[in-house]
């Protein structure tokens, strides 16, 4: 019991030591960016405007039924004038970075650690280092400033979005009866900069662990398809389970 618990903490530390390092490796290759342009565009065009979408939809339906679920116990006590500032600091704060990077996580993460791992598997990266091409510089770098640079405009595009469904329910449900104006005025009385300011960097920080985990484990496939498989998998979990404990950590730092 003590063996098998002590080689899990292990792997745990070698693997956390593991994405520092890589995490540390592609920032070093930031000043090849200029030299890399045409690869961070292409990743800024998958992540971003391949990402829109299906993100409106999530934010919309999110900030529909955040508004309808706190509107409607509001009206109980006569104080649903406030579902404004509700919904536009649930979305600015946590709803729009987190339910975000969940998304793009799932959709991008994932393909990133497919996409990379058959690489690997396919000994295509031995081949980059034969012709002495760094597969940090070259596969990690690109995928870390496209996400780095996209994830803050999506976040911002779902808050928008996010806000816009909550005042079309919050003044066409009869149980609610807020209308647009008003939840506009209120929510702009709540919202500051510093709260916006505090979503853009979460949002940035997500991006960051989504790409260095997908090409992490990426870079850690073996086994053929089924390898890949499983890798798109762990890079979708572990993702996830990286932005929820940021995302605590980073909240407890900005309170």
């Amino acid at each position: 019991m003590f063996e098998f618990v002590g080689r899990k903490l292990l792997r745990l530390f070698q693997g956390t030591g593991e994405i520092v390092v890589l995490l540390l490796q592609t920032i070093f290759y930031f000043k090849e960016i200029p030299r890399n342009l045409p690869a961070i565009f292409r990743q800024l065009s998958e992540i971003g405007i391949g990402t829109l979408p299906i993100t409106a939809l999530m934010a919309l339906f999110v900030g529909m039924v955040l508004a309808l679920q706190t509107g409607s116990q509001l009206a109980l006590y006569g104080t649903q004038d406030v579902i404004g500032a509700i919904v536009g600091l649930s979305m600015v704060k946590e709803l729009g970075p987190v339910m975000t990077s969940l998304l793009v996580a799932g959709r991008v993460g994932s393909a990133m650690a497919a996409e990379v791992g058959a690489m690997e598997v396919y000994e295509e990266i031995d081949a980059l280092k034969t012709f002495q091409i760094s597969p940090v510089r070259y596969l990690a770098m690109p995928r870390l400033v496209g996400c780095l640079l996209a994830m803050p405009a999506l976040v911002v595009f779902a808050i928008v979005i996010g806000v816009i469904g909550g005042a079309f329910v919050s003044s066409v449900n009869p149980l609610i009866n807020v209308p647009v104006n008003v939840y506009y005025d209120n929510m702009i009385q709540a919202l500051n900069y510093m709260e916006i300011l505090k979503g853009l960097i979460k949002a940035t920080v997500f991006g960051g662990i989504i790409a260095v985990v997908g090409c992490y484990i990426g870079f850690q496939t073996t086994g053929g398809a089924r390898g890949i498989g499983q890798s798109t998998t762990r890079a979708v979990v572990l993702s996830f389970l990286l932005i929820f404990v940021a995302n605590y950590f980073l909240t407890r730092l900005m309170l």
